[in-house]
């Protein structure tokens, strides 16, 4: 079944496994709010467990904006990530503050030993922006400073954080990058330049980075209003929201695009902030937060698992994907 709640409207996503079990943690806001449109002010970090992927049970919230008056992340808690190391899950999570009304995003750690109580690591952020690549808050350039939905993971004994970014130059509506920290304990980080090239986005959000089969794919999610001109100069593209992927051989890059169609994505924002996992029988299949119904209806719950298929070229289809779209080949773009 669909993870709906009667109460709360409920959009991005992430999982932990253990186990038999998976985790599911998703940002929510009570409906009682009336406009969805007020949700993200009004977001904290909700938390389910599943053994399908399809029947959950609702669990106590996982992180609550911050009690400390002035704290960096006490009108907000945004998208993360987890990860397990040496008996512990590390949760890296997105704050907003209230004095700032919400314009600087920065990225925090909470610790939790059965996923379930979760403490924060320290009052204060641990993967800080660096201005040397990346746009602070500039308000004659973009709405906010962009600097959250941190995905965590470990390759060869060191840790490595990809972040949805900006960089610092060029025209406005394409500096949408990966961003990139990496750290030897998971509590001390290096920001460094980003993964990924300019020049397609103003935003590249909720980012994934998977490796299935013998390539890396890179997804994340975009809105179709924040395309780059280039872009949608592009012979072919037609402006979507929803979730697209970057391919590598290597985890770190070069990545680029196999096809300009999104591997889910309409002209009526219905589906946003994709991730693929495998399920119990370990088949790769994709969820989505189900995000406007026709007449712009906000939604606000999470699919149930669709299969995905790997073509032999690397590009990824789902049935839907698949009935309504044409690809791309050869596209000449590389991030």
């Amino acid at each position: 079944m669909t993870l709906r709640l009667n109460e709360k409207w409920v959009w991005d996503f992430w999982f932990a496994r253990d186990g038999g079990n998976y985790h599911i943690f998703y940002l929510q806001a009570p409906k009682s709010l009336g406009n969805p449109g007020l949700r993200h002010a009004h977001a904290s970090i909700g938390h389910a467990v599943s053994t399908d992927l399809q029947n959950w049970d609702v669990l106590p919230d996982a992180l609550t904006p911050s009690n400390l008056v002035s704290a960096w992340d006490d009108y907000a808690t945004w998208t993360g990530s987890i990860l397990s190391h040496n008996g512990c899950w590390f949760m890296f999570y997105t704050g907003i503050n209230r004095a700032e009304k919400g314009l600087i995003q920065r990225i925090g750690l909470a610790i939790s030993y059965d996923l379930i109580k979760w403490e924060r690591y320290s009052q204060d952020p641990i993967i800080k922006i660096d201005p040397r690549w990346y746009e602070a808050l500039d308000l004659e350039v973009w709405h906010e400073q962009a600097w959250r939905d941190p995905w965590v993971f470990e390759h060869n004994g060191s840790f490595h954080a990809l972040i949805t970014a900006r960089i610092n130059y060029g025209d406005k509506d394409s500096r949408g990058v990966i961003g990139y920290a990496s750290s030897p304990d998971l509590l001390n980080w290096e920001v460094q330049a980003p993964l990924t090239k300019p020049g397609e986005f103003g935003d590249l959000e909720v980012p994934q980075l998977v490796k299935m089969g013998n390539r890396w794919y890179l997804f994340f999610s975009a809105e179709r209003g924040k395309y780059s001109k280039s872009r949608l100069e592009r012979n072919g593209v037609q402006a979507q929201t929803g979730t697209h992927y970057f391919v590598s051989n290597d985890p770190f890059g070069p990545f680029s695009f196999l096809t300009d169609n999104f591997l889910f994505g309409d002209e009526i924002d219905s589906i946003y902030s994709g991730k693929v996992i495998l399920n119990p029988r370990g088949e790769w299949n994709f969820m989505v937060c189900n995000q406007f119904a026709p007449g712009k209806r906000f939604v606000g719950e999470i699919s149930d698992p669709v299969p995905i298929t790997i073509l032999p070229d690397g590009r990824i289809i789902s049935p839907k994907c698949c009935q309504k779209s044409t690809f791309t080949e050869n596209s000449s773009y590389e991030g």
